[in-house]
């Protein structure tokens, strides 16, 4: 049996009060603190990269496929949003996929989607 393995096998013998005694004593010794393991430490990371995320507020709004027998109203929808002639909007449409709305906030950006998916086309918001 090994000198680590002994002295594992002592130290499951401890109580509790012994147990605790024993952590002040190697913290006094040492210099040394069992105060803040690493995985509380990196707890805060992992929650600030989660708000980073749900913190977006620019979307761009992007048609990235028009059924053709839901052409012609995903076409008036186009026209409408961008406030462009009939032409230009039948032109994007047929270019699908397109990025309707650049840096579109979030509310906006919902509307748009929910407006041109009403109209036929799949709609994505990245």
């Amino acid at each position: 049996m090994s000198k680590v393995e002994k002295i594992i096998d002592e130290l499951k013998t401890l109580t509790l009060m012994e147990a605790s005694e024993l952590v002040k004593s190697i913290e006094e010794t040492f210099g040394v603190s069992a105060a803040a393991p690493v995985a509380i430490a990196a707890a805060p990371s992992g929650a600030s990269e989660v708000a980073a995320v749900e913190e977006k507020t620019e979307f761009d709004v992007k048609v990235t496929q028009v059924p053709a027998d839901k052409k012609i109203s995903v076409i008036k929808e186009v026209k409408n949003i961008l406030n462009i002639g009939l032409a230009e909007a039948k032109t994007k449409v047929e270019s699908a996929p397109f990025i309707l709305i650049e840096k579109a906030n979030k509310d906006d950006a919902n509307k748009y989607k929910d407006l041109l998916s009403a109209a036929g086309a799949t709609v994505t918001l990245e």
